[in-house]
């Protein structure tokens, strides 16, 4: 996307100094709150946070300053997605957060006039939230094309009839970005789907339920809905972009939102080793107690400074290349981050929670609390399996024998 003007080098430090001190003395003290208490309690306690970050400069970062945000690009952005990732609620307090911040620049970019006001306007001043409706419980998240839902049109609607889950935030959302197939007959596979616009809630739509997640359902934005539309009728402009393009959008939004993803992780990484240091000195130090394998505990320690710094620079790397070459070039490089970043968060995560002993599996830390909820970093947005396939075949592509022409 656009990039109206990058802040300096001086205005990005100090906004990440502004971050820095909010997320630590005003989000922190009342982390614990938030992730154990209901969402009906938390969200007017979210909402004063909300305007807090807005008169502090840190709303919708990534936004155009016409719409309210910062106007970062992407590598700008990324270093910021990280000093936010050090809470659960750093990104959705400055309305950042997925998958709310997906929907904003696919809106932006590819949105008509009038579906820039019904959704993107209410969405970019946070009066309201927004979900993303792909995955289906029948077919693989890994091939995204065994689709089942479809949207047939009669006359100036598309009536959509389908079975979705893991459609995150649907609880409380205003709208829906629905993957749906509406070229079945289109012989190019990539071209049958669209992505439509479903205002929530409306007929024929049924939120079956939020899905526990390693035995929490959760509630409102940190829900992870199954969906049903039942012949739901829209207007055919709510189609976004270009009808049968719906992957093409699909992968326009996965380039940005997987960078931001791992910075949100290594965010999540450094919160684990400052956590994880905390507690070696604090029970090294403890009058007649001992370190239990003190030299491993090291070995933990020195493990994830080194991961955590690899990680970090490869992200900036890919997102810099992103930003200044566009999201092709930079296609292989995301592949990597993909992998590396969520395997480095599983591996610290564990890490902290082995050096905390029983402190660890309780709720006491938001360490348990993320690796409930961030082992799905290895599965979503492309598994472990699919990218490193990819980048296998791209690797293999140069030994490779010259295809013969066929004949």
């Amino acid at each position: 996307m656009h990039k109206e003007s990058a802040p300096s080098a001086a205005e990005l430090e100090a906004l990440l100094a502004t971050a820095r001190t909010f997320v630590r003395e005003v989000l922190v003290p009342v982390e614990s709150q938030l992730l154990h208490g209901a969402w009906a309690q938390n969200e007017p306690v979210l909402a004063q946070l909300r305007e807090q970050a807005r008169a502090l400069g840190l709303w919708a970062p990534f936004l155009p300053a016409s719409h309210g945000g910062r106007d970062l690009p992407l590598d700008a952005y990324a270093r910021l997605s990280e000093v936010l990732g050090w809470t659960p609620f750093g990104h959705y307090v400055c309305n950042c957060q997925a998958p709310d911040v997906g929907n904003m620049e696919l809106l932006l970019q590819f949105g008509t006039d009038d579906q820039k006001a019904q959704f993107l306007e209410p969405l970019t001043r946070g009066e309201i939230r927004s979900c993303f409706a792909m995955t289906e419980p029948e077919h693989a998240g890994s091939n995204p094309v065994m689709m089942s839902t479809r949207a047939v049109r009669e006359g100036n609607e598309f009536v959509i009839t389908g079975h979705k889950w893991f459609t995150s935030s649907a609880d409380g959302a205003s709208f829906a970005v629905v993957m749906a197939v509406t070229d079945p007959d289109e012989a190019r596979k990539h071209f049958r789907a669209s992505q439509i616009l479903v205002p929530l809630p409306t007929p024929g739509y049924t939120l079956v339920r939020n899905i526990a997640v390693m035995g929490e359902s959760g509630g409102g934005w940190a829900s992870h809905a199954e969906v049903r539309f039942d012949g739901v009728r829209v207007p055919v402009t709510n189609v976004l972009g270009l009808q049968g393009h719906g992957f093409a959008l699909a992968q326009e939004r996965l380039g940005p939102g997987r960078i931001h993803h791992c910075m949100r992780w290594i965010g999540i990484c450094e919160r684990a080793f400052d956590l994880m240091c905390r507690r070696a000195v604090e029970r090294e130090l403890a009058p007649g107690d001992v370190l239990a394998n003190k030299q491993q505990v090291q070995f933990w320690i020195a493990d994830s400074r080194i991961e955590i710094h690899a990680a970090r620079l490869m992200v900036m790397d890919a997102a810099t290349r992103m930003a200044h070459h566009g999201q092709e070039a930079a296609r292989e490089e995301i592949a990597y981050i993909k992998v590396f970043v969520a395997n480095t968060l599983q591996r610290v995560l564990d890490r902290a929670i082995q050096a905390h002993g029983a402190l660890g599996m309780t709720d006491d830390t938001p360490l348990a609390w993320w690796y409930r909820h961030e082992r799905a970093a290895r599965i979503y947005d492309g598994a472990d399996e699919v990218h490193r396939t990819v980048i296998a075949r791209r690797a293999l592509k140069p030994y490779l024998p010259p295809r013969t022409p066929r004949e």
